[in-house]
C-alpha cells in the first residue's frame, strides 16, 4: 500500500523538476525525498522516472499519474480552507429560534447582515412563541434561543441580550404623539390595540391599564406586535405593544411613544448547558449584540 507521504513527495517531485527542489519544497533532506521515491516506484512495480545527467524526467505512466494526484492534494486544500474557515466563523451552520417580535426585529436584521458578510454560513431562523423557544433549546434542538423574560429552567444558559419596554405605536399625527410618554389615563378616549390574554407580554399590559379607574376600551386583541402595529396601520386603534420590533422596523408615517411609568422587558439569549458551541455561535452572538444596541 501506498500512503500520502510517497504521494506527496511525487507530487512535489513533478511540481519543481528535481529531488533538490523538491526537498526544498517538503522542508526535508534530498536522501529522504529519494528513499520516499524508491518505496513508491517499489510498491507501484513501475518506475517513475528516468534518471539521466543527473536529471530527471517524468515517465509516460507518471504524468498518467499526475492528474488524480493533483487532484488529491486540491481537495486537501481545499480541506484546510474549509477548517480555517470554520475555526474562524466564516462557514458553519447555525439554528435560530426567537419570540416573534424579537425574530421579525433585530434578530432577522443581525442574520442577514451576519450571512451577507460570511456566505459560508447557513443559519436557520425559526418564529416560536417563547415556551416552544425554550423547548427547542432545552432539546438541543436549536442553538441558540431568544425570548422575553421570564425564563426559569435549570436545562439552559441565560444571559441579557438587550432591553425594551411597553410603548404605544400611533400615527405621527394622532394626538398622543406630541406627548414624550402615555399615561394610561391618556388612552381612555381611544381605541387600543393590544396582545392576546394568554400571551406572554398581556400581563405587562394588564398591570400598566390597572392604573386607570376606569376600563380602557380595547377593540382588538392579537397574538403578535407585527398584526398589532399593522392594524394600528389600518386605523383599528392605537397598538400597545412593546417596542423592539418597531424600533428595529418602524412603518413610515407612525411613532412610538413609551408608557408612563416605563415598564422594561429583558431579552434572553438561551443555550443548551454543557452542549459544545459550534465555532460559527460566538461570533453570531456578538454581532446579535452589536445589532440590538445599533
Amino acid at each position: 500500500m501506498i500512503n500520502l507521504r510517497h504521494v506527496e513527495v511525487f507530487y512535489a517531485i513533478m511540481r519543481a523538476g528535481s529531488i533538490t527542489e523538491a526537498a526544498r519544497i517538503l522542508n526535508v533532506t534530498q536522501p529522504a525525498v529519494s528513499v520516499a521515491l524508491k518505496h513508491l516506484e517499489s510498491r507501484l512495480r513501475m518506475k517513475l522516472f528516468d534518471r539521466s545527467g543527473g536529471r530527471l524526467r517524468p515517465t509516460p505512466e507518471a504524468k498518467a499519474l499526475l492528474p488524480d494526484v493533483a487532484e488529491i492534494f486540491g481537495r486537501l486544500g481545499a480541506v484546510e480552507r474549509l477548517s480555517q474557515d470554520l475555526a474562524g466563523g466564516a462557514r458553519g451552520v447555525l439554528s435560530i429560534a426567537a419570540t416573534p417580535p424579537l425574530c421579525d426585529g433585530f434578530v432577522a436584521k443581525a442574520v442577514a447582515t451576519f450571512v451577507a458578510k460570511r456566505p459560508g454560513v447557513k443559519i436557520s431562523l425559526q418564529s416560536l412563541a417563547s415556551p416552544i423557544v425554550l423547548d427547542r433549546v432545552v432539546n438541543r434542538e436549536v442553538d441558540l434561543g431568544v425570548v422575553y423574560e421570564p425564563v426559569v429552567s435549570a436545562a439552559v444558559h441565560t444571559e441579557e441580550v438587550m432591553r425594551a419596554s411597553i410603548g404605544c405605536v400611533m400615527p405621527a399625527r394622532h394626538p398622543l404623539a406630541k406627548r414624550a410618554t402615555v399615561r394610561a389615563r391618556d388612552l381612555a378616549p381611544y381605541p387600543v390595540v393590544t396582545y392576546l390574554p394568554q400571551a406572554l407580554l398581556r400581563p405587562h399590559i394588564d398591570r400598566f391599564l390597572s392604573e386607570k379607574a376606569s376600563p380602557i376600551a380595547i377593540s382588538v386583541e392579537t397574538g403578535t406586535s407585527s398584526t398589532a402595529i399593522m392594524l394600528a396601520a389600518h386605523g383599528a386603534g392605537v397598538a400597545l405593544i412593546e417596542t423592539a420590533l418597531f424600533a428595529a422596523r418602524p412603518v413610515p408615517g407612525f411613532v412610538m411613544r413609551p408608557v408612563e411609568p416605563r415598564i422594561e422587558l429583558r431579552s434572553l439569549l438561551l443555550r443548551p448547558r454543557l452542549a459544545a458551541a459550534s465555532r460559527v455561535l460566538d461570533p453570531f452572538v456578538a454581532h446579535l449584540r452589536a445589532t440590538a444596541i445599533a
